[in-house]
């Protein structure tokens, strides 16, 4: 059993550079998937992700320029992200927003500082050591609720599916990562009371990034990150 399982491990690091590059390309706004990078960031790392928890990287992915766009959606509706292909790596996703700073927009904004906050997440399933499951195997988009609380305002909305088939060692869990740009309207007056920086938000020692997925199984899985704000 632990031959196999370390085979595996090794399989799945040899193929990684060949086969990451899954991208998270077009937002989907009032249940319409919009055009490719019509209202994501494009960037320049089309087929590998960001290793580096630190780098400037890790915000919008290598490269990212501002989208066209500026997508209008209403506070307490569904967005989320599509696909250019499935998810085919184990691992889990997080999505993060943070409100614009006035004086900037959706596209003009890179996202510094502490300000980002957690508003959907779909972590890894175990049972004690037995299996572990992983719910965004075979994923090709992902929606979420835009908080009914939220201020009116542009957003940065930023998506991140964090491969896990290589993470055993630093540096081996696989980010990618997209951001989209959007206007909430018809919200509320509440934020949060706590914010993170992206980077900052992890250091990648953290339990559910730094872990091997297959021998010994996981009996339980720590979604990184802070908890989901609603």
């Amino acid at each position: 059993m632990k031959f196999f399982a370390a085979t595996l491990a090794l399989l799945a690091t040899v193929a990684s550079p060949v086969a990451a590059h899954y991208r998270f390309t077009s937002l989907i706004v009032n249940g319409t998937t919009t055009t490719a990078y019509q209202y994501v960031r494009p960037y320049t790392s089309y087929n590998s992700p960001v290793t580096d928890v630190s780098s400037s990287a890790f915000t919008c992915n290598q490269g990212a320029t501002s989208a066209p766009g500026i997508a209008w959606t209403k506070a307490g509706n569904k967005i989320g992200f599509a696909l250019d292909q499935a998810i085919y790596h184990a691992g889990v996703l997080n999505v993060y927003m943070a409100k614009v700073p006035s004086g900037q927009t959706a596209a003009t904004w890179n996202g510094s500082g502490s300000a980002w906050f957690k508003v959907g997440q779909i972590s890894a399933v175990t049972n004690g050591g037995s299996s572990i499951t992983f719910p965004t195997d075979n994923l090709s988009s992902y929606t979420f609720t835009v908080p009914s609380k939220l201020p009116d305002g542009d957003y940065l909305v930023r998506i991140e599916h964090i491969a896990l088939h290589a993470a055993s060692s630093f540096g081996g869990a696989q980010f990618y990562i997209a951001c989209g740009q959007i206007h909430v309207f018809g919200g509320g007056s509440t934020l949060p009371s706590s914010y993170v920086s992206i980077p900052g938000v992890y250091n990648g020692n953290e339990p559910g990034i730094k872990i091997n997925i297959y021998y010994p199984i996981p009996a339980t899985y720590t979604q990184p990150g802070p908890a989901v704000w609603s």
